[in-house]
């Protein structure tokens, strides 16, 4: 099975009608696509109330990769809110309880960042956060490529194999040590993840310019890219019972028309999505 959907659903102007109001955007964002990925969990824990509204505004068949808070992946600079780690991973895990019972949590997304990188006080890291998750479905993504330099990469792909992570595999520039390779590695077999951040390379990385968060993601994949990028989603396939493609070229409102070039390509009509709003006019 491949399931293709966008990060967030507010972004992407092309999928609505002229004044849709926000309050209605995910209940039409859900009869284009099966899948989304929910940003607002990592900067802050949602409260239950709002994982409930979106399970009610969705269909049965849709379902969430949910962004681990940040202070669960080392992004947060200053004190966390929260007596302790166990705390913060306790609140998580109760805040996402609507959408497990729902069934409609397709994993938690660890989105590491570029400071995070292969050594030993790191995998020991990861080991405590996967036995905090007990059981949920947690996907791994890193942007140090250290984790997949020649000498690290074999060892890293069976340590998240061992460990029941999901690899989260990028589509992204590789512009040094802060991006990382495109492993074509399935390491769970329920569930990968393919996350499409673009290739503005130029965007990618910090260098001073005040637009830089508006511009990293700016990037229209090309036809050809995509027929590319069909043939590697069909051989992860082949080692998971899931992938899941999730595009994240926002900056330029290109995803969602991307998103639904990679559903034709690949020949996929999915059921079951939500009634599709009427343009009458």
């Amino acid at each position: 099975m491949i399931t293709i959907g966008l990060t967030g659903w507010g972004d992407h102007d092309e999928l609505y009608l002229d004044g849709t109001p926000n309050r209605d955007k995910l209940r039409v964002y859900s009869s284009h696509f099966p899948v989304v990925e929910l940003d607002a969990s990592f900067y802050a824990i949602q409260p239950q109330r709002n994982y409930e509204k979106w399970v009610d505004e969705t269909p049965d068949s849709f379902s969430f990769v949910v962004k681990a808070y940040q202070g669960m992946t080392g992004h947060s600079r200053g004190k966390i809110p929260f007596d302790s780690i166990g705390e913060m991973f306790e609140r998580f895990k109760e805040s996402v309880r609507p959408l497990m019972d729902a069934d409609k949590l397709k994993a938690v997304l660890f989105q590491y960042p570029p400071w995070f990188d292969c050594t030993r006080k790191n995998v020991e890291l990861l080991k405590y956060t996967k036995s905090k998750m007990d059981g949920i479905p947690s996907a791994l993504e890193f942007r140090n490529r250290t984790w997949f330099s020649k000498s690290w990469r074999d060892k890293t792909l069976q340590f998240m194999e061992k460990e029941g992570w999901i690899h989260s595999v990028c589509d992204e520039p590789q512009v040094g040590e802060g991006s990382v390779p495109t492993v074509l590695h399935p390491t769970h077999p329920d569930l990968t993840i393919v996350r499409m951040h673009g290739r503005n390379e130029k965007g990618w990385v910090n260098t001073g310019q005040p637009d830089w968060r508006d511009v990293r993601y700016l990037y229209r994949y090309s036809e050809q890219e995509l027929k590319e990028w069909a043939e590697k989603i069909r051989e992860l396939a082949r080692g998971s019972k899931e992938v899941c493609v999730l595009f994240n070229n926002n900056s330029g409102g290109d995803a969602a028309r991307n998103g639904k070039e990679l559903i034709s390509l690949l020949g996929i009509e999915y059921e079951n999505l939500a009634p599709r709003q009427l343009d009458l006019f």
